[in-house]
């Protein structure tokens, strides 16, 4: 949750590609395209629990998290992580999922 969470914030302090004129949480979760799947679909809802709610406060006070320190997207590919995922390139994985940052210079907000 730490690592996404470092994306939602990189997302928000970027302000660019897909995250123009994305200036709160509020906008990059509720983002239309993107966002977060767990908004847009009614099944996924269910209410922060307290543990949720503090790793979030942790991420918007600053912690940082490789692989996750600089990445915009995240995925769970069946397989391996490609080294590029849309034209991004491959940060790392952690535990399922791949993360993918712009290269250096494309963002300099994150």
């Amino acid at each position: 949750m730490l690592l996404v969470g470092n994306v939602g914030v990189n997302r928000v302090r970027a302000d660019c590609l897909d995250f123009k004129n994305i200036r709160s949480i509020e906008d990059m979760v509720y983002q239309s395209p993107g966002g977060f799947e767990a908004v847009q679909k009614s099944y996924f809802y269910q209410r922060a629990r307290p543990q949720d709610i503090a790793l979030a406060r942790r991420v918007i006070n600053g912690e940082r998290f490789v692989p996750g320190d600089r990445a915009l997207w995240f995925f769970m590919p069946t397989g391996s992580c490609p080294a590029q995922w849309y034209g991004q390139w491959n940060t790392g994985r952690y535990k399922s999922h791949c993360f993918f940052a712009p290269a250096e210079g494309v963002c300099p907000g994150i």
